[in-house]
């Protein structure tokens, strides 16, 4: 599945369901286009995963509303919530183990502790 540019226009529908992850970038950044092929070659081996690109140049507003202060930034997102969210550029293996996790992870217990957190 190739990559699928997220605009402030798309956003909430694109990474509503499902497993999402985020690639926050600019053309101008050299960790961004070392990344890139990374990220795309993801896309390729995983129909299942959703992988979305910023342009944090294009869409200030996205990158301003989370918080994007360093690019890339990589994040995952499951059914509507981040579970994930780091700066730098992460080679294959660990590109290929964070999505392992994110699988893996039981989102009714994530939904509670979030809950539980914001209870606090």
């Amino acid at each position: 599945m190739a990559t699928v540019e997220l605009t402030r226009e798309n956003f909430d529908e694109v990474v509503g369901k499902g497993t999402v992850l985020v690639d926050f970038w600019a053309e101008w950044c050299g960790p961004c286009r070392m990344f890139g092929p990374v990220f795309e070659q993801s896309s390729d081996q995983h129909g299942d995963i959703v992988h979305g690109k910023v342009d944090t140049e294009a869409q200030q507003e996205l990158a301003a509303a989370f918080n994007i202060r360093s690019i890339p930034t990589l994040m995952a997102v499951r059914d509507g919530v981040v579970v994930f969210s780091q700066p730098g550029a992460l080679p294959a293996a660990a590109l290929e183990e964070l999505i392992g996790k994110v699988q893996e992870l039981d989102m009714d217990q994530v939904r509670e502790q979030i809950k539980a957190e914001q209870q606090q």
